[in-house]
C-alpha cells in the first residue's frame, strides 16, 4: 500500500513562523516502523501543503488537541475522496468517541505494538475501529526516517532515548499516555545520534532528544553520555531541576556536548507550584540551579505557565523580570491548558470551569479554555500577552544574548542567539500568538461528517 502520514497543525502566530525550528518525531518514527513492503510519505502541515488528491491507499493523521480542528477538516476532505483515514495521538487517546466520528479507525496510546497490525488489516479489508496500543518496551526500534523530512526544518535530528516520566504534574498527560519509565538500548540511541545524512553541518551536529525527562535514570544517562563523547555532537534535552545537585552529571553533560537543557519551572508562586503538583521545584533554589548549569556553558531553557488558581495579572506579568533575575537563557511562556487525561482537567470539569463554548483551537497553549479563579479569561489572556511581549522585547532578548557571550559555550550561545532573535523578531513584527476569540470558530470550522458517510466507509467496519 501507499501510506501518507500527516502531522496536523494549526497556525499559532498571526503571521505563522518566520522559520520552522524542529519537527516532531512522530511521523518519521511511524514511517520507520512501517513494514518495508509499503511505501510511506510523511507530511507536516506546519510546513507542507496537504494535497487531498493523493494516490495513497491509507491516510494516517497524528495530532495534539490544539490541532484537532485541522485534523478533522482533513479527515472530512479525504473521506469525501473515498480515502480510508485513520488517526492517533494524545487527542485521539482521550477523545475516542469524538474522533471516531471523523476517522475510519483510531489508535490509542502508544502505536508501536498495533501499527503493523492496523496496516495489515487495512490492506486486507478488515480494518477495525479501535486499536488499543500498549506501552512499548523500546527495544530494537529503528532509526527514524530522517530522509522523509523536508529541509524546511532548521534542526532535523530528533531522537528519543527514554519514554515516560516519574512525576505527575497536574497539567501533563505523560503519566497516563506513556506510563512507567522505559529506556532504549544505548547502542540504538548512539546509532541514531550518529546519523549524518543531512545537507547542512548544523543538522549533522545537533541532536535534539525528544524525551520528557532524559536524566532520571542516572546509571543509564551516565553510560549514554560517556559513549556520546567521541561523537562530538551538540545536544539538547528536557530534564528535572535536580540535575543541578549532581555536579558529576553536569560535567559529563558538558563533556558530551550538551548545549541546552529545558527545565519545567512553571511558576514563581509556591501555591501555583502546588496547583501544578510540582512540589519538587523549590523557588529558593531556582537561581542556584540555573547558575550551576550555566557554569558548564549550557544554556537553560525553561517553561513557565500562566493561569494557575493562585495567579493574578500582576504575578503573571512579574514573571518577565523574575526569569531574567534567575538567569534563564530562553523562556517558553504558555497558558495553563486543561488537556483531557490530566488531573487538572478533571478538577476543572468537576468545578464546571471548562469553557465548553471554546473549541479545540483554544487548546494550543496560547489561549484560555477554562475559567480562571482569581481573574477572568480575558484578564488571563491579556496578562499572558503582556508577559510575552515584555519577555521578548529587543531589550530583554538582547540582555539574554549579551549575558550568554560571557558564560555560554559556542553551541549554547548560538542556540540562545537564534531562539531569542527568533522570538524578538516576532515581537518587533507584532507577530503575536493568535487570540482565538478574534477568529471565527477559532481558526477553521469543521464540516460535520454525515451519518450516511460514516456508515458507507470504503472498508467494512464493525460497530
Amino acid at each position: 500500500m501507499k501510506i501518507d502520514l500527516i502531522i496536523a497543525y494549526v497556525q499559532r502566530y498571526e503571521f505563522g513562523h518566520e522559520y520552522d525550528f524542529v519537527p516532531p518525531i512522530t511521523g518519521i518514527h511511524l514511517a520507520a516502523i512501517t513494514p518495508a513492503e509499503h511505501t510511506v510519505r510523511v507530511y507536516h502541515q506546519q510546513v507542507d501543503n496537504i494535497h487531498i488528491d493523493t494516490d495513497a491507499d491509507l491516510i494516517a493523521i497524528s495530532f495534539f488537541s490544539g490541532f484537532a480542528m485541522a485534523a478533522y477538516a482533513l479527515a472530512v476532505a479525504f473521506r469525501k475522496k473515498g480515502k480510508t483515514v485513520v488517526a492517533g495521538g494524545p487527542h485521539v487517546t482521550y477523545c475516542q468517541t469524538e474522533a471516531l466520528e471523523y476517522f475510519d479507525a483510531i489508535v490509542t496510546g502508544e502505536a508501536e505494538n498495533v501499527w503493523p497490525q492496523l496496516i495489515s488489516d487495512a490492506a486486507g479489508g478488515q480494518l477495525k475501529r479501535l486499536y488499543a496500543g500498549s506501552p512499548c518496551d523500546m527495544q530494537d526500534l529503528p532509526t527514524p526516517r530522517y530522509d522523509l523530512l523536508p529541509n524546511k526544518f532548521f534542526i532535523r535530528k530528533v531522537i528519543q532515548a527514554t519514554r515516560g516520566c516519574p512525576f505527575s504534574c497536574s497539567f501533563c498527560t505523560v503519566p497516563s499516555l506513556n506510563p512507567g519509565f522505559r529506556l532504549r538500548p544505548v547502542k540504538d540511541v548512539l546509532r541514531d545520534a550518529g546519523y549524518d545524512n543531512f545537507p547542512y553541518w548544523w543538522q549533522r551536529k545537533v541532536v535534539w532528544f525528544w524525551d520528557d525527562n532524559l536524566t532520571i535514570k542516572r546509571p543509564y544517562i551516565r553510560e549514554l553520555l560517556q559513549e556520546m563523547i567521541p561523537l562530538k555532537k551538540w545536544w539538547l534535552t528536557q530534564a528535572s531541576m535536580d540535575i543541578a545537585k549532581d555536579p558529576e552529571l553536569l560535567d559529563l553533560m558538558k563533556a558530551s556536548g550538551c548545549i541546552g537543557v529545558f527545565l519545567g519551572i512553571e511558576s514563581f508562586g509556591v501555591d501555583s507550584l502546588a496547583d501544578a503538583n510540582k512540589r519538587q521545584n523549590k523557588i529558593a533554589n531556582y537561581s542556584a540551579a540555573v547558575k550551576a548549569i550555566r557554569q558548564r556553558g549550557i544554556a537553560v531553557m525553561a517553561g513557565f505557565i500562566a493561569g494557575f488558581d493562585h495567579d493574578d495579572e500582576q504575578s503573571i506579568i512579574n514573571m518577565a523580570d523574575q526569569l531574567m533575575e534567575i538567569g534563564i537563557d530562553v523562556p517558553f511562556l504558555s497558558i495553563m491548558t486543561p488537556f483531557r487525561g490530566t488531573p487538572i482537567y478533571h478538577t476543572l470539569q468537576k468545578e464546571n470551569r471548562i469553557l465548553e463554548d471554546r473549541n479545540w483551537n483554544y487548546y494550543n497553549g496560547y489561549n484560555v479554555a477554562f475559567a480562571p479563579k482569581k481573574i477572568d479569561a480575558d484578564q488571563l489572556l491579556r496578562a499572558h500577552r503582556t508577559l510575552w511581549k515584555k519577555s521578548f522585547s529587543p531589550w530583554y532578548a538582547g540582555k539574554r544574548i549579551l549575558r550568554g557571550l560571557f558564560t555560554l559555550r559556542w553551541g549554547a550561545l548560538l542556540l540562545s542567539t537564534f531562539m531569542n532573535g527568533f522570538y524578538s523578531y516576532k515581537r518587533i513584527r507584532k507577530n503575536y500568538p493568535i487570540d482565538m476569540t478574534k477568529r471565527k470558530n477559532g481558526v477553521n470550522a469543521v464540516e460535520p461528517v454525515p451519518h450516511a458517510q460514516r456508515e458507507s466507509s470504503a472498508l467494512p467496519l464493525p460497530a
